[in-house]
């Protein structure tokens, strides 16, 4: 009988020892390095499908286009983790714990937030080659300007919480003078907007294509770096000071039409619902949707027009002198 019970243990423990290493054999996977390298610069050039008033434009060699929705994998389910027991009492504890655990567990339905959101549109024809920019500063653009869209609810919403000033369909003048922004229908006009609480706004409806238009209002060249909902439009990623962006002629001006996909095509900027918005699809985060960045970069040996200068330029008293005085003071 004594016998028949250890032969009975050691058996059962056998197969623990062998249920336990088959299940601790999982790995974890490794990120690739996307780390971007080199100095260079894109000008581009319009395609088909460009408009007339679009020049050459820059950006820095990207590791790796914006990506569709689509090409997210979706992320897989934790896997239970059991310690492994120390007995045949423990065994069956586990076991019970296991025929408890739910099998599946679903995650509760996102909440949509009112407004406008930029979707992932159709493919178009943009094409970009490279050319040499070396910053003044290297992450520290001369100046950044923001600016926010919304349907029409939305904006009276906006307008409403701090006092607002229509404007008629134009472009934005920011960062004291040194370029013009604004967003341009698919019929070719500036889409209208207002300016609340110092904030300039844009008013769009759904579905609507748009373009980002931005006018260099200096004589230097200038180099931009350009971000939707938080995404910089190059790589669909998260947008920062350390990537590199287009080129602006002296007076020029350059229309940007959508997320990069390749050195030929780009996907069309689309107004829709902030659920359906690129960075809720491919990041899941809608945190920064509703605004359009711009940080602008000079080029190494000039002097750009700083809010600080055109304000200087703005207060010069042209007759400083309100008195005679006698000689020597």
């Amino acid at each position: 009988m004594n016998r028949t019970r250890r032969i009975g243990l050691a058996c059962l423990a056998i197969s623990l020892l062998a249920s336990t290493a088959g299940c601790g054999g999982s790995t974890a996977a490794r990120p690739a390095d996307s780390t971007a390298k080199g100095g260079r610069v894109v000008t581009g050039a319009p395609g088909p499908s460009g408009t007339q008033g679009f020049q050459d434009g820059a950006a820095f060699e990207p590791g790796a286009p914006a990506a569709p929705p689509s090409l997210d994998a979706s992320p897989a389910a934790p896997a239970a983790e059991l310690a492994p027991p120390s007995s045949a009492g423990g065994a069956e504890r586990a076991e019970g714990a296991a025929r408890k655990a739910p099998s599946s567990q679903v995650a509760p339905e996102p909440i949509d937030r009112p407004g406008l959101g930029t979707e992932w549109g159709e493919t178009r024809v943009s094409r970009i080659s490279t050319a040499p920019f070396v910053r003044a500063d290297v992450n520290r653009p001369f100046v950044v300007a923001s600016l926010f869209y919304n349907d029409a609810e939305g904006a009276r919403a906006m307008a409403s919480a701090s006092g607002f000033r229509r404007t008629s369909p134009q472009a934005f003048t920011l960062a004291g003078g040194a370029v013009a922004v604004g967003l341009r229908s698919e019929g070719g006009g500036f889409l209208s907007g207002f300016v609340a609480g110092e904030k300039n706004h844009v008013i769009g409806e759904a579905g609507q294509r748009y373009s980002i238009v931005l006018r260099n209002l200096t004589p230097n060249r200038l180099e931009c770096v350009v971000s939707v909902d938080g995404l910089d439009v190059m790589d669909g990623q998260a947008a920062a000071f350390s990537k590199r962006g287009y080129l602006i002629d002296p007076h020029g001006e350059l229309e940007i039409d959508g997320f990069r996909q390749s050195v030929d095509t780009v996907a069309a900027f689309r107004f829709g619902s902030v659920r359906g918005s690129y960075a809720n699809q491919k990041h899941g985060d809608t945190r920064n949707v509703g605004v359009i960045g711009v940080a602008l970069f000079n080029e190494r040996g000039t002097t750009p027009w700083t809010f600080d200068e055109v304000q200087r330029r703005r207060e010069a008293n042209p007759f400083p002198g309100q008195f005679a005085t006698p000689p020597g003071i």
